[in-house]
């Protein structure tokens, strides 16, 4: 008898553990809370016109963003709802906060007043808050066409390319005019450039811009699948140091310098696809050829 009621007592310990959740499946969604807190800090901060505490705001935003999803695979705490929590935090930190940013910084912040303190026309702030809004529907959209093309199949040419824009590369864009323009206003270097950045129709111009690549299906180039050749390494690795030092030296013009580059390797990506895709098309018409 007293061995069945210990069989019976480990069956009862066993039942109640699988009731009870690791603590390690709260870490990635812990990380995308706080990617979702900063984003709406910068949205505060932008408000109040403290830009450049903003955009610090928005960069521990992205950082929180790549590590989330690093996290859950590295704990295996994927989940469903983690999913969900990183799509609303994306909308956030990649579509509202850099559309409310965009917004404040082009329009004088709370004043309403550009650099030289003339006044900025009420029709044009009306407009500056529509191209806002809609740079921030087009992010909703892009990531609402990506949760939906994941349960699809992709042809195989599409592997190294996202469909469009990917939202922190559309949030990285979009920023760059800001991004340069703080950079040389803090040294005071450049007046007139900053203050063609800070135009409101250049913002208008790259809000509307950006928006419709982020919404498009264009290829961009995905850096997760890059290669490089190993006799390349040397010049790649010396090509890295001297970021390094451009970063430590003045992180926020080489930031800006970078972002006006990423938006030039959108033509790029397309060439590069057209010639991936030409040549896996041509790939099975070539085996059938030589079975006939």
């Amino acid at each position: 008898m007293g061995k069945f009621r210990l069989r019976g007592r480990r069956r009862r310990r066993k039942v109640l553990r699988l009731d009870r959740v690791p603590i390690r499946t709260i870490a990635p969604n812990l990380v995308t809370a706080m990617a979702a807190c900063a984003g709406i800090t910068s949205i505060s901060l932008s408000s109040e016109g403290r830009f450049l505490h903003a955009l610090v705001a928005l960069l521990v935003a992205c950082v929180c963003d790549g590590m989330d999803g690093r996290i859950a695979r590295l704990l295996k705490a994927s989940s469903k709802l983690g999913a969900e929590l990183d799509s609303l935090a994306d909308f956030v930190n990649f579509g509202v906060a850099p559309a409310m940013f965009m917004y404040f910084w082009m329009t004088g912040g709370p004043t309403h007043m550009y650099l030289d303190g003339t006044p900025v026309a009420q029709p044009l702030v009306r407009i500056v808050l529509g191209c806002s809004l809609f740079y921030a529907m087009c992010d909703c959209f892009r990531l609402a066409r990506f949760n939906t093309m994941l349960e699809q199949e992709t042809a195989p040419w599409w592997r190294n390319y996202f469909t469009g824009v990917p939202a922190p590369g559309g949030c990285w864009m979009v920023l760059t005019p800001a991004i340069i323009s703080l950079a040389l206003d803090a040294k005071g270097s450049a007046p007139r450039l900053a203050s063609f950045l800070q135009n409101p129709w250049t913002g208008i111009f790259m809000l509307l811009f950006v928006g419709s690549l982020m919404a498009s299906r264009l290829p961009t180039i995905s850096l997760k699948h890059l290669h490089v050749r190993k006799s390349s390494m040397p010049l790649v690795l010396a090509a890295l140091l001297l970021l390094v030092a451009l970063f430590v030296s003045n992180f926020w013009l080489t930031l800006g310098v970078m972002g006006a580059g990423y938006i030039l390797t959108v033509p790029v990506s397309g060439l590069m696809f057209l010639r991936t895709r030409a040549r896996m098309s041509a790939m099975p018409l070539d085996a059938d050829a030589a079975k006939v």
